[in-house]
């Protein structure tokens, strides 16, 4: 192959690799397991863009399960700094989150009017200095708002997770394109017990990862750290496939 072709196709791989992964302030959110982090580039939830969070069926109107679940997920970034949580029903339920273990000191609530506003409000969060995460209720992204929320981002080195959410139900969500880096499905699973001991068990979640710029998808089973310091918010209880339960891995702790 001639020089000329060469360096051709060197720089239109170039290229390609800077368009799969979204540019970030460079630090990851690690899952503590292989199974999730090995299809995350850089081995980890990167920070400095932004992610999206849907429920399914009834969690679509509530966002009962994606909000536990991005509690659970601040937490080790509300150790460094303010989380924002800019909501279109005023539901969140603090003493939930503070059971979780998310430091309700570090929690700043802001309730928008309309979808217009909340995506304004998220803007301007993530700009904002000693904000180290935003979560974001709104009924969808489109691509020129996803750019927005992007370099706002980039600008103030802060995390965005917009948590989709038709707060009063009656009509679809939007289904257009996003530029979220990555796109999670959460839902609720039935929790366990310890061995030998009766009663609930940490909150668990079937979890799917079903877009990732620059990685792969995948799902599995994850359960909140009882362990509230824990330096990893979950455990991989089992991977899944075709949203069924595989066989299940013995639980064990990364990290």
């Amino acid at each position: 192959m001639p020089l000329r072709e060469v360096r051709l196709a060197q720089a239109r791989a170039q290229i390609a690799a800077l368009a799969s992964a979204p540019a970030s302030s460079g630090e990851v959110l690690a899952f503590g397991d292989a199974r999730v982090d090995g299809r995350l580039p850089g081995g980890g939830l990167t920070l400095g863009c932004w992610h999206e969070l849907a429920g399914e069926g009834l969690e679509l109107e509530t966002a009962a399960a994606p909000a536990a679940f991005a509690a659970c997920l601040a937490r080790p970034m509300a150790r460094r700094g303010e989380i924002v949580w800019v909501l279109r029903r005023d539901d969140l339920y603090a003493p939930g989150l503070a059971g979780l273990g998310f430091p309700a000191e570090r929690l700043i609530q802001v309730c928008a009017r309309d979808e217009a506003e909340a995506l304004a409000v998220i803007e301007d969060a993530l700009r904002t200095p000693g904000v180290w995460a935003v979560f974001g209720e709104a009924e969808g992204v489109g691509l020129v708002e996803g750019r927005r929320l992007q370099l706002a981002c980039e600008r103030g080195s802060a995390a965005g997770f917009i948590l989709r959410r038709r707060p009063y139900g009656g009509r679809p969500l939007r289904t257009a394109g996003s530029a979220a880096a990555t796109r999670w499905r959460i839902a609720a699973a039935p929790s366990e017990p310890a061995p030998g001991e009766t009663g609930l068990g940490p909150p668990r979640w079937r979890v799917a990862l079903e877009r990732c710029r620059g990685g792969r998808t995948g799902a599995w089973l994850m359960e909140a750290w009882e362990d509230q310091d824990a330096a990893h918010p979950f455990r991989v209880v089992a991977e899944l496939a075709d949203r069924g339960l595989a066989a299940e891995a013995p639980l064990r702790r990364a990290g």
